[in-house]
């Protein structure tokens, strides 16, 4: 399947009901394909995100997090992240943008190490009342690879990632490095 090198317009509905219009007008989009609600690998690597929203948001980005779950499923753990989180079940999107499903996505030994301390993260979590507990049976399954694209305003695919394992995607300085360089002027 041919990978888009352009995104026609389309306006998503966040979970929270909120419209986000793709591309953008006037920033970058990042569009980040993630596995599940409640993902513990997927929670992990958004934190890295949030932490550093700020300096995403200067240099133009809007981060647009995709998932295979239900709205209702993803509000259980995305209520308090600063991004706009769209639930894709039927997975409409990551078939258009090539996104595959994979054994490899668990049994590739470099994502093991993100696995464990996903898995840690959300066990002190939830023991600590602060997210609900992982799915034991995950909408869509957890065999998902994750999937980074960057979108310019006039909707031309700038760079795009698949992942090859559950924790490969695009670290913040790896999408902070991307944006062109007219966009820093």
């Amino acid at each position: 399947m041919p990978l888009p090198t352009a995104v026609p317009d389309r306006t998503l509905v966040t979970v929270s009901g909120a419209q986000v219009r793709v591309p953008d007008p006037d920033r970058l989009i990042h569009l980040q394909f993630r596995r599940f609600a409640g993902c513990p690998v997927c929670n992990l690597h958004l934190r890295s995100i949030v932490a550093r929203h700020a300096e995403i948001a200067a240099a133009g980005i809007r981060e647009v997090v995709v998932f295979h779950s239900s709205a209702a499923e993803l509000r259980k753990y995305t209520a308090d992240l600063p991004l706009d989180v769209i639930a894709d079940p039927e997975r409409k999107l990551y078939r258009e943008f090539g996104v595959e499903t994979a054994p490899r996505a668990l049994l590739d030994p470099r994502g093991w190490p993100a696995i464990l301390r996903g898995v840690a993260h959300a066990a002190y979590a939830t023991l600590r009342h602060r997210q609900a507990a992982p799915p034991a049976k995950p909408e869509g399954g957890s065999l998902g690879l994750p999937a980074d694209f960057l979108v310019s305003p006039d909707g031309r695919v700038l760079a795009a990632k698949h992942g090859t394992h559950v924790y490969d995607q695009w670290s913040v300085d790896e999408l902070l490095a991307l944006v062109p360089a007219e966009r820093h002027a």
